[in-house]
């Protein structure tokens, strides 16, 4: 039997198309099976672009390397401008390509009749408890009694983390064999009190610093667990599926966000997410899930703490205060 032989244009062509499929409808179906979820997880735009031009540059390469590999791209192109699979064929494909990219401009180019979209605020906020106006982070401002405790723990090699992130401090521990478990931290109050610990006389300003680096610690982790995918490792709104989203997420270090309104609002913002809005928050809607479902109170209010000082912002003082 004869063996088919598929040229290397038609090869370039099935690649093309393979993986433009598998990015475009392959990926986001693997995901809703890996991940459970109702929904597929789309492929951003540029990432999609990103595949396609990193494609097109390895078949260029792959095509160009030997002159033989050129020839036999070029061979069936040649054939086919020289009439070869009949002048009708070519005559419809040369006229097919320049008519289908004239419709495309035009469909992107031709003014749109469109009804006009209805206004929609950057903080929604008609049904914003008002109790919640004066709430402030509870882990920004430790108590005496916290840094007390903290200052037990450290003088005992005690200290206590969060369950997310005590795992990886044991490893670590397990690994370094570090004389103290503070010593994960490697800089700033934390070493400062390290070495007061080893005088046996800690200073309590000196203290809550540290207590403050470790809840900013563990805000980041759980940052980095829940909301870095949408947020960005730098809470720019720069995620790995920002571009994902018709609403993409807020820009936390520009100046007119998170800095201009109150803590407690950010934390009803998060409790609630977009189930939670107002009907001046629509047409788009925040995609943000209701993390009140999933996240205490406690780390709800440690993320916040690590947005704020990620973004390098205040938030605003209430004007009761």
């Amino acid at each position: 039997m004869k063996k088919i032989r598929i040229g290397s244009f038609l090869s370039v062509l099935l690649t093309l198309l393979f993986i433009y499929a598998l990015v475009k409808w392959g990926i986001p179906a693997m995901s809703r099976e890996i991940t459970s979820l109702p929904f597929p997880l789309p492929v951003p735009g540029t990432l999609m672009f990103f595949y396609m031009v990193l494609t097109i540059v390895a078949l260029f390469l792959y095509v160009t390397f030997s002159e033989e590999g050129l020839t036999d791209f070029l061979r069936p192109v040649k054939k086919f401008l020289r009439g070869g699979y009949t002048k009708i064929f070519r005559a419809v494909v040369l006229t097919a390509i320049p008519a289908v990219i004239g419709w495309q401009v035009y469909e992107i180019v031709v003014p749109k009749v469109e009804v006009p979209s209805a206004l929609r605020i950057q903080h929604p906020s008609s049904n914003f408890p008002k109790s919640f106006e004066a709430k402030k982070n509870p882990f920004s401002d430790p108590t005496e009694a916290e840094v007390d405790a903290f200052i037990e723990q450290a003088k005992a090699n005690e200290v206590v983390f969060i369950p997310q992130v005590q795992d990886d401090i044991d490893h670590w521990a397990d690994e370094s064999e570090p004389d103290h478990v503070l010593e994960f931290f490697p800089d700033g109050p934390m070493k400062k009190l390290l070495a007061q610990v080893q005088d046996g006389n800690v200073d309590k300003a000196t203290a809550k610093a540290a207590l403050l680096e470790k809840t900013l610690y563990e805000g980041r982790a759980l940052y980095a667990m829940n909301c870095r995918a949408c947020h960005g490792d730098s809470v720019a709104g720069d995620g790995p599926m920002a571009d994902g989203f018709k609403l993409r997420p807020i820009d936390f270090t520009d100046n007119g966000t998170i800095e201009t309104i109150v803590e407690g609002y950010t934390f009803w913002r998060v409790t609630n997410g977009g189930p939670g809005l107002p009907t001046e928050a629509t047409p788009w809607d925040s995609a943000m899930p209701e993390w009140k479902l999933s996240l205490t109170e406690e780390q709800r209010w440690r993320i916040i703490l690590a947005e704020y000082n990620l973004a390098q912002k205040t938030p605003r003082i209430p004007e009761s205060h």
